[in-house]
């Protein structure tokens, strides 16, 4: 017996006569049949169709996403409507592919020896040197202390070279002995700036018939006031107001003076005293 009729079957013999003339007839048919791939993806688009779907899709991505990854639903009662909120960072699915959506940041920096305070600085603090002086003045000038005078007025020239100290000295003009010497002078040629020791009101601005030429007088408050000497000429006026390092003159030798320099002095309660002290 032969192979075929064990099987119960019988080869082809070839096309048939009414195989052959479909053929003939329409030789530009093409018969596509649909693939697996095809039917698996027509069988997604249904099953994900409509708010079941919507469900389901976001279950796909949470899948994917892993399970440490938040996902967010909310339904709304009207519509039925769905917001889904996803982390930036959880992967996407791309064609198929999963794909990590990078995290959008802003980056904000600064220099390492940069700075950054938000409070105002103390009034008893070297930022604020006018505040310091005021604190240091807060009962009156005559009841400061030498410690808490130190360093309290700024210097009244860029560079100062003391020639004359405050006291008991030689008259330079006279040669008389046991002078009492009302500040300190410092050698500056004529025509130096000269500049408030601290903030404050100009209270003279003129000619001192006393030995001083052109001389300015600032009161800084409290009973404490300086005065600036032998000036060349004024740059300021009764009742103005100063700031620290203003400039109010230039450096003269008017007055009872020998040369070029600044008589600088420093009055507590209208009394001289020794102005390195307060510098």
């Amino acid at each position: 017996m032969s192979i075929e009729k064990q099987h119960g079957r019988r080869r082809a013999g070839g096309p048939s006569a009414a195989a052959t003339s479909v053929l003939e007839a329409a030789p530009a048919l093409q018969v596509a049949l649909p693939s697996r791939r095809d039917a698996i993806r027509a069988e997604q688009r249904t099953r994900h169709s409509g708010l079941g779907g919507a469900v389901r899709q976001l279950s796909d991505l949470a899948t994917a996403a892993g399970a440490g990854q938040k996902v967010g639903l909310a339904l709304a009662v009207t519509g039925l409507a769905l917001a889904v909120t996803v982390p930036s960072t959880s992967p996407a699915m791309a064609n198929g592919e999963e794909s990590l959506v990078p995290m959008q940041t802003s980056v904000v920096s600064a220099d390492a020896s940069a700075s950054v305070s938000f409070a105002r600085p103390s009034v008893g603090s070297d930022l604020d040197a006018d505040g310091k002086l005021h604190q240091t003045l807060a009962a009156t000038a005559a009841k400061v202390t030498p410690e808490a005078a130190k360093g309290v007025l700024a210097a009244p020239l860029d560079t100062l070279t003391p020639t004359s100290g405050f006291g008991q000295r030689i008259n330079p003009l006279t040669g008389q002995l046991g002078e009492n010497h009302t500040g300190q002078d410092y050698a500056a040629t004529c025509g130096t700036a000269v500049h408030a020791a601290a903030g404050g009101t100009v209270t003279f601005a003129g000619w001192h018939q006393y030995g001083g030429g052109n001389r300015v007088v600032v009161d800084h408050g409290n009973g404490l006031s300086t005065s600036y000497n032998h000036l060349s000429s004024i740059e300021v006026k009764v009742g103005q107001k100063l700031e620290r390092g203003d400039r109010l003159a230039l450096s003269g030798t008017t007055g009872a003076s020998t040369g070029c320099h600044l008589h600088f002095e420093v009055m507590v309660n209208d009394k001289t005293v020794d102005p390195l002290g307060w510098l």
